[in-house]
């Protein structure tokens, strides 16, 4: 899992690859934290280069979908394919997430 984060007009874009697995999403867990603490309150996550994300992939996700929404932040979901798309589907969290 490759996490690349970057800062546009105040808000933090997360180009991610690979697999999102159990290490990976503890570290996204804790850049994303990292930035909430810094102050950051939007976030762009670009999963278009992700070919498979676990159950504690989701579980960062809506972690920090709930923080966001707690402190009147944002959270996108960009770009999301195959498995991925079909999973989020799956556990309807396409529903909870703005999706683009």
């Amino acid at each position: 899992m490759q996490i690349n984060t970057n800062i546009v007009n105040n808000q933090v874009i997360v180009d991610l690859s690979g697999g999102l697995y159990v290490e990976g999403a503890e570290v996204l867990r804790e850049k994303l934290i990292k930035h909430m603490e810094e102050g950051q309150k939007h976030f762009l996550i670009k999963m278009n280069k992700v070919d498979y994300i676990d159950s504690s992939g989701l579980g960062v996700l809506v972690s920090i979908h709930k923080r966001t929404r707690q402190c009147s932040g944002s959270l996108v979901i960009s770009g999301a394919t195959g498995f991925v798309k079909e999973l989020f589907e799956l556990t309807r969290l396409n529903k909870v997430f703005d999706m683009q």
